[in-house]
């Protein structure tokens, strides 16, 4: 069997910038095993895989780590909606998935994409035994949603983390989130995002976890469009809308390359 595959840097202005994921289309599932080897073989944080709807009005996606399935993932989404909308279905204005997460929409506005995500609003919690020693600094605040939120007096403590990454696969979270307000004008807050349970150290732009970043800082800073910059190595910005339960993400997209995984 032949399974096209697409790599794309999502949340970039430019290649090797954003967050790289792969982009798998099928015409129907396979075994769980053979996605979770191609997302191991691939070695990125995410590989996604998609398969039309029977009623030919939306598209089923799936997200897998190197290590296993998860519930939501952006930039992989991002990058699907690139994959579809600019090379398959280029006629099409928006796009429909049906994910672990509910029914997510993304559509085109000018050269960005705008995707339509839940609202996970973190809630203040108890900071877990060895988060603060895992990260190296003691927060100021810690919240939690489906990662814990750490939130830090400036731009530059969220720069300058070196997190014990052993430390902090051993937290109940998907992940955690480090998060301050921005510094720079036109920068509304800034994160790095950390998963080392799921196979990813650190991710370079993370579209979940501004799920809950961007209704965080929306109420804290009393507006509802936000533009925030992850500080990664490779760095991207996202621009965030806040409405009610809803969250909508939007970045542009790179493709990076295509090709064929022969199975």
């Amino acid at each position: 069997m032949d399974i096209r595959i697409f790599q794309v840097d999502a949340f970039a202005e430019r290649l090797f910038a954003g967050n790289p994921a792969a982009v798998c289309p099928l015409e129907s599932w396979p075994a769980d095993d053979l996605l979770r080897s191609i997302a191991a073989e691939n070695n990125l944080s995410e590989t996604a895989f998609f398969v039309p709807d029977p009623h030919g009005d939306a598209y089923h996606l799936r997200w897998f780590t190197p290590v296993d399935e998860v519930d939501l993932c952006g930039h992989a989404t991002l990058a699907t909606a690139h994959v579809l909308l600019r090379y398959m279905e280029p006629s099409l204005h928006g796009v429909r998935f049906r994910t672990r997460s509910g029914e997510l929409e993304v559509h085109r506005e000018g050269e960005r994409l705008v995707m339509d995500f839940p609202a996970l609003r973190p809630e203040p919690c108890e900071p877990p035994a060895g988060l603060a020693a895992a990260l190296g600094t003691t927060p100021l605040e810690v919240l939690a949603a489906s990662d814990f939120v750490a939130i830090v007096p400036t731009e530059e403590a969220v720069r300058a983390l070196a997190p014990d990454m052993a430390g902090l696969a051993r937290l109940d979270r998907r992940g955690v989130a480090v998060t301050a307000e921005g510094e720079e004008p036109g920068i509304d807050f800034v994160s790095r995002f950390f998963a080392p349970a799921l196979g990813v150290p650190e991710d370079p732009v993370t579209g979940s976890a501004h799920c809950e970043l961007a209704p965080l800082w929306a109420d804290r800073l009393g507006r509802t469009r936000l533009r925030a910059r992850q500080l990664s190595k490779r760095g991207g910005e996202v621009l965030c809308e806040v409405e009610s339960d809803r969250v909508h993400l939007s970045g542009r997209a790179v493709l990076y390359l295509e090709g064929t995984i022969r199975v």
